[in-house]
């Protein structure tokens, strides 16, 4: 009998412990991610978009992107370093087709794979700096252990339109978060299909962005890890079911507002922040910082005498340090925020990226249409 229970209550850990799924993300070191920017910037390349037809857009940012995980596609498993993008809804990779764009990263070979199915419709998306093309593919997903059946995916032969920066990066792909409204041959996002599927119990994931290379961040699929957060989650709705789009009601620096009643979105693809232009020039002004090249920022590393930026979301503020918003790089700092033009009806708009995550805990419910925000607990 006590054996039986026993065994009852290690079966009901198990489960209780497959509800949830992590993996741990990798991050570009601070004076390594600065040198990108500066480097990309002194050859005119800033963050940028493009405005689609249907007026979305899409929003070239991933070569400053500073944290990546590994997945695997096929059988035998092929791995990748990917950025989990809640600003996109595609899963691509380099294909074993791909010309020199696609520089040393992985390529995906499906004549290695038995569980290969042929699709080929063409997959073209223009990013701010030009063209991406391949076409889709199906295979079988692993994602941090839950593999995922028939995963429609694509295969990029040309990744021109990233430039030299994704050529010699770290990622070898793009695994997009947002909502399939958003993918380009609207294509079931990995995500929907863990759900579908019943990989995981919930509709949520969650992000842990770490500080530094002993601070681990992490991806959790199907719920939260609450030893990565501290306090209640508090939930916000979204402006719609596209991007993690949402109304931020105000942005001020010691008292000086830039922002009300704006749209923002929350973006784990994008590493920094971004306003619109002339904000963003005001604040970098207020707080002595100088333009090294159009719309990039560098000021002393002064961390405890600068102010504080405070965001305010759905009636309760979110506050930024400069120990948060500033990002070392020897004895100067680089602003963690960038202007950005995005034009009506899409913008102006407001991005929430990693530097505001790094901060606060971030969990994506797209069952309830929702995230949510608890403060970091990088203390463990």
């Amino acid at each position: 009998m006590i054996y039986a229970a026993k065994f009852f209550l290690a079966l009901l850990s198990l489960v209780a412990v497959a509800a949830v799924y992590k993996f741990p993300l990798k991050k570009v070191e601070n004076r390594e991610f600065v040198a990108q920017i500066i480097a990309r910037a002194a050859k005119g390349m800033k963050p940028s978009f493009r405005l689609k037809d249907d007026g979305s857009i899409v929003i070239n940012d991933y070569e400053n992107s500073q944290y990546y995980g590994e997945i695997a596609l096929g059988t035998r498993e092929q791995k990748f370093n990917v950025i989990f993008d809640t600003g996109s809804a595609d899963l691509w990779v380099a294909s074993s087709q791909c010309d020199s764009s696609c520089g040393r990263h992985a390529k995906y070979d499906s004549s290695k794979s038995s569980t290969y199915v042929a699709n080929g419709t063409s997959f073209d998306i223009m990013y701010g700096s030009g063209p991406v093309s391949g076409f889709q593919s199906i295979d079988t997903l692993d994602m941090g252990g839950l593999i995922v059946k028939s995963q429609e995916f694509a295969e990029v032969t040309n990744a021109e339109g990233l430039g030299a920066a994704y050529k010699l990066g770290k990622f070898d792909g793009i695994l997009g978060m947002a909502f399939g409204a958003l993918s380009v041959n609207h294509v079931t996002t990995p995500f929907d299909n863990l759900v579908a599927q019943g990989l995981v119990e919930s509709s949520e994931f969650a992000f842990y962005l770490g500080n530094s290379a002993t601070d681990k961040g992490e991806l959790v699929l199907g719920g939260t890890d609450p030893a990565h957060y501290t306090g209640d989650i508090t939930w916000v709705n979204l402006l719609s079911a596209t991007y993690w789009e949402i109304t931020m009601n105000g942005m001020s620096v010691a008292g000086t507002s830039y922002a009300t009643n704006a749209k923002a979105i929350v973006d784990s693809g994008t590493s920094i922040l971004t306003g619109p232009s002339e904000s963003v020039a005001a604040i970098a002004k207020q707080i002595g910082a100088k333009e090294i090249i159009e719309g990039e920022y560098m000021l002393a590393c002064n961390y405890d005498t600068l102010p504080d930026f405070t965001f305010n979301i759905d009636g309760k503020d979110y506050v930024l340090t400069a120990y948060d918003y500033l990002i070392p790089d020897g004895d100067l700092c680089m602003l963690g925020l960038m202007g950005m033009d995005i034009p009506a009806p899409t913008g102006p708009l407001w991005i929430l990226g990693d530097v505001f995550m790094r901060k606060y805990y971030t969990v994506f419910d797209s069952g309830n249409k929702r995230v949510g925000f608890a403060l970091a607990n990088h203390n463990q």
